[in-house]
């Protein structure tokens, strides 16, 4: 395993723009399990929709809360998250691309993060549709609500009765791409590729690609480096080898 750290960190010194690509394993285990989970009595076509959460705004509060705000809010960023705001920091990476929702990339000091699934920080009121972009609006413990109108808020990731939130997706699944397309690294950090196709289909010729993941995924055929071992362990090797 040594070794591979090693290779890791080669790879990442003789990069100039390396790009963290990150899942659901570098958080804790809530996420999308959680959230099915929470809504599983329930009908996910209904509950994700603006009539409904003007209805129920505390019911859909309290699916959020237990699927994300919790983890977000209580529990805070993962090593994970922290070890990769340092390195960006230190100029080691250049951004990331995530599909987490969760907003941990942020509140852990990231500062050029692409989240193509959007998040809790692109929120829309579910009457007039005002926008509201700050993860902030869910961290006062209650439903937060339009400041226009008095409507709920969700996010724009679960919304889908607005134009706008059609725009967000395709304008965050861009950034993601473009990103991708001016890396000559790509770090492939616990996720198992979900829309993975979408942006690293832009990938330039010549662009290496390593995966950091215990457990196998689609991502090994095309690995240059795979380093079967918790991402914490191996980034504590860059920044501290």
């Amino acid at each position: 395993m040594e070794s591979e750290y090693s290779q890791l960190k080669e790879y990442m010194d003789q990069s100039s723009k390396t790009v963290a690509v990150t899942g659901a394993g570098i958080s804790y285990l809530y996420g999308m399990s959680r959230l099915k989970q929470s809504v599983g009595r329930l009908n996910a076509g209904r509950i994700f929709s603006a009539s409904y959460v003007r209805k129920n705004p505390e019911e859909f509060y309290k699916v959020m809360k237990d699927s994300f705000l919790d983890a977000t809010f209580v529990k805070g960023p993962s090593t994970v998250h922290k070890q990769l705001a340092e390195l960006e920091r230190q100029g080691k990476i250049y951004g990331i691309v995530t599909q987490n929702l969760d907003c941990l990339h942020t509140i852990a000091g990231s500062q050029n993060v692409v989240e193509f699934q959007g998040s809790f920080r692109d929120n829309i009121c579910t009457d007039c549709g005002s926008r509201y972009f700050d993860y902030q609006v869910w961290n006062r413990g209650h439903m937060p609500r339009c400041s226009k109108c008095g409507a709920p808020l969700m996010p724009t990731a679960f919304c889908r009765d607005f134009r706008a939130t059609a725009d967000a997706s395709s304008d965050n699944m861009k950034k993601a791409a473009d990103m991708i397309s001016e890396a000559d690294l790509v770090l492939v950090i616990g996720t198992t590729g979900f829309r993975s196709s979408e942006y690293l289909s832009r990938m330039k010729a010549g662009t290496k690609l390593v995966q950091i993941n215990p457990s196998e995924t689609q991502f090994d055929r095309m690995a240059d480096l795979n380093i079967r071992a918790d991402a914490a362990k191996a980034l504590d090797a860059v920044l501290h080898g």
